[in-house]
């Protein structure tokens, strides 16, 4: 798993933001039903964030990042994968999710970011991006080829490129229909420069207004405030992140 049970974004808390928060129920097109958590600001909206988690599925991780987004002006819904397998209710640590990983699907995983697309957009905002981790950041790159609207997708250390045999976004990149973001791990075992260079040179020939950031010497799932020697890397990944929102909202 990307990240320990007890870890937490790396992002400040905003004491003072009037947010509300929700555990919600969300029915995907094929009739499933999954579980996702909801976290807007009570003031005017702008845009809004498809929060799409690592491997695990939603946890209290992800539940604390659409919380961030929230206290900083963005609706957010985090979702969950595993409706089709294990349910929508809470999951304890001991949870094992990697047969419920096997168990899904490229067209599951977008018809459930679509019905939280559709959930933040009946609040009235057009302006929806994906941020995703791992196996949520590949996918947060494969929604903007989905047909969602997206004004944006942002990644952080996904799989860029095909992967048993699925092709990953360096491969569609001819169909990707908004701008992308990549925030990669320079010591990630997995996700090499060579995929990394692969995945900048599909998006430049394609002409996909993107930028792809490498932090040198970061281990996947550096974005965690227990990885405290990375705090700088965190600090500019999520900087970036607020920055690329902002700027396409």
């Amino acid at each position: 798993m990307c990240f320990d049970s007890d870890s937490l974004p790396p992002i400040p808390v905003r004491s003072g933001a009037a947010v509300s928060h929700d555990d919600l129920v969300l029915t995907s097109a094929d009739g499933t039903e999954f579980a996702a958590f909801s976290a807007r600001p009570d003031g005017p909206v702008e845009a809004c964030v498809v929060v799409l988690p690592d491997v695990r599925g939603l946890y209290r991780f992800y539940e604390e990042l659409a919380l961030r987004f929230a206290e900083r002006g963005f609706a957010a819904v985090a979702i969950d994968y595993f409706g089709r397998t294990a349910g929508v209710a809470k999951r304890g640590d001991d949870f094992e999710y990697m047969p419920h990983v096997q168990e899904t699907t490229p067209e599951g995983v977008q018809a459930d970011v679509a019905a939280a697309v559709a959930e933040l957009r009946a609040n009235g905002v057009a302006s929806i991006f994906t941020v995703g981790f791992c196996f949520g950041g590949r996918n947060s790159w494969l929604a903007a080829a989905s047909g969602h609207g997206l004004s944006g997708a942002v990644g952080f250390y996904g799989y860029p490129t095909e992967r048993n045999g699925v092709l990953g976004p360096a491969e569609r990149a001819s169909e990707l229909e908004a701008p992308i973001l990549a925030l990669q791990a320079g010591d990630d075992q997995n996700i090499t420069k060579d995929l990394n260079d692969a995945f900048e040179a599909a998006l430049t020939e394609a002409g996909i207004d993107h930028e792809l950031v490498v932090y040198d010497g970061a281990p996947h799932s550096f974005f965690d405030r227990k990885q405290e020697q990375f705090a700088d890397a965190s600090e500019d990944a999520w900087r970036r992140t607020l920055s690329f929102i902002e700027r396409l909202a």
